[in-house]
């Protein structure tokens, strides 16, 4: 049984730290019988207007069937002026009134605590069930850039498994159709 993970990068830079951490992730989530799955059409969705909620744009339906799919979700965003980017949330507004954050599990990735604590209060305002051990920040310099660099180094390959440990456990087994 392999759960699935949906991946939500805020930064939209190909080069992004936070993309690298994600990607890393990937590498050391099969241990925990996970896979994961990095959503990469955040830059396409259309600015959030509530007027526009029920929009049958295609990549706002891709983006909840990918939530919906979804066993867990784990999101790494930057900070931008001492929050989370703008990028990550109007992904976020656009699926407030949809559900597909109620009840699910999530944890958040960051460099930075400030918006990580920001990211969080607007998960939780969702009902989603931040798995606070799962939440991480890695000091990463500038010798681990790259994904490599990341699973080698034994402290941020080592955060990234408990990290992913701890989601995983926190994913209900009770929904068989959701496990693939």
């Amino acid at each position: 049984m392999t759960f699935y993970i949906t991946a939500l990068c805020g930064s939209l830079r190909q080069a992004s730290i936070n993309r690298t951490l994600l990607n890393a992730a990937r590498h050391v989530a099969s241990p925990h019988n996970a896979t994961i799955h990095l959503f990469d059409g955040l830059g396409h969705l259309p600015i959030f207007n509530p007027d526009n909620e029920d929009t049958d744009d295609g990549n706002v339906a891709a983006f909840r069937a990918a939530l919906h799919r979804a066993d867990a979700v784990l999101i790494a965003s930057p900070e931008y002026a001492h929050g989370v980017t703008g990028v990550i949330k109007n992904a976020l507004d656009w699926v407030v009134a949809s559900g597909e954050f109620m009840q699910k599990p999530v944890a958040c990735l960051s460099r930075a605590t400030i918006a990580q604590a920001a990211l969080i209060e607007t998960i939780s305002t969702m009902d989603a069930r931040i798995v606070t051990d799962a939440c991480i920040t890695i000091p990463l310099n500038g010798k681990n850039f790259g994904v490599d660099d990341v699973v080698q180094d034994t402290s941020s390959r080592d955060l990234l498994d408990r990290a992913l440990g701890n989601l995983t456990a926190a994913i209900p087994t009770d929904d068989i159709s959701k496990v693939i």
